[in-house]
């Protein structure tokens, strides 16, 4: 079942060039959203004045070449690892619902552009990873919705509470879960069945990709280039125009402030765990 090519089948009552062709919808779908959100929310407006008010601020000129490496950086902490989140449950979460994401559509888009048909004899493989695809973001996303959700884990409603936040991850939930049981059930030759599940899986994935500029879809988009300008301003010394945390230790800062060991003294007291006391159960 799961090295089975769930969209050969369909290939007998659906035109090979309609199931390409509503891909291609999707991925217009996915840029106009996108496009649609950054122009009305003025989202890159702000991104481009933000950046361009901490050039006028910074305090050293950042090269091509450590702009590289920030890149890079960002790129191994912020987008493949998720290292932002300091939760280790959301950031395993995170992942399996990330990768099984990008797993599921790209196998997706390899199976209906070049094995539309049984004729075409998709390699078993790719089948197993758009199956294992849809269980890893099942997996992560059902694991966030019960149990990691900061409205449940920390504020305490129910799971079942639904805002219009939500809709991003109860469609995607939607689509994957449709998507498995569609094609478990057509390997088991439930016929009727299979068609429902199948209209269904459709419906979530167009309510998926159809929604973009209501839903958090586009900030997959937004997130690398934010994280990657938070680390440019940090490293050109701009801050924000935030001012810098001195050291209390350095003589030109307890010159500056010479009352620092009457209040926190030359070695600061042990004060407790604080925040650290409890593990936290949020983001």
């Amino acid at each position: 079942m799961f090295t089975t090519n769930p969209f050969a089948e369909v290939s007998t009552f659906i035109p090979t060039a309609v199931m390409q062709g509503y891909i291609i919808l999707m991925v217009l779908l996915v840029a106009g959203g996108t496009v649609v959100d950054m122009v009305l929310k003025k989202n890159a407006k702000y991104f481009f004045e933000n950046a361009r008010k901490a050039k006028t601020q910074a305090k050293r000129t950042v090269g091509g070449a450590e702009k590289t490496s920030l890149a890079v950086q960002t790129l191994a902490k912020e987008v493949l690892t998720s290292g932002e989140f300091a939760n280790p449950q959301r950031r395993l979460s995170h992942l399996f619902t990330m990768y099984g994401f990008i797993l599921f559509v790209v196998t997706t888009a390899i199976l209906i552009f070049g094995y539309p048909t049984a004729a075409d004899q998709a390699p078993a493989i790719l089948a197993l990873l758009w199956h294992l695809g849809a269980l890893m973001l099942c997996f992560g996303g059902y694991w966030f919705w019960f149990r990691i959700r900061v409205d449940v884990s920390a504020e305490g409603n129910p799971w079942y509470r639904i805002v219009r936040a939500d809709m991003f991850i109860l469609s995607l939930l939607a689509m994957a879960t449709f998507g498995l049981i569609w094609s478990i059930l057509q390997s088991g030759g439930a016929s009727g069945l299979d068609t429902l599940f199948f209209v269904l899986f459709i419906a979530a994935t167009t309510f998926l990709f159809g929604t973009v500029y209501w839903s958090k879809f586009a900030h997959m988009f937004f997130k690398p280039a934010a994280a990657y300008q938070k680390r440019v301003i940090k490293a050109d010394g701009s801050r924000e125009n935030l001012p810098e945390i001195p050291e209390l230790t350095d003589p030109e800062v307890k010159e500056m402030y010479p009352d620092i060991p009457e209040y926190m003294g030359d070695k600061p007291p042990y004060m407790g765990l604080g925040i650290n006391r409890e593990a936290p159960s949020h983001y």
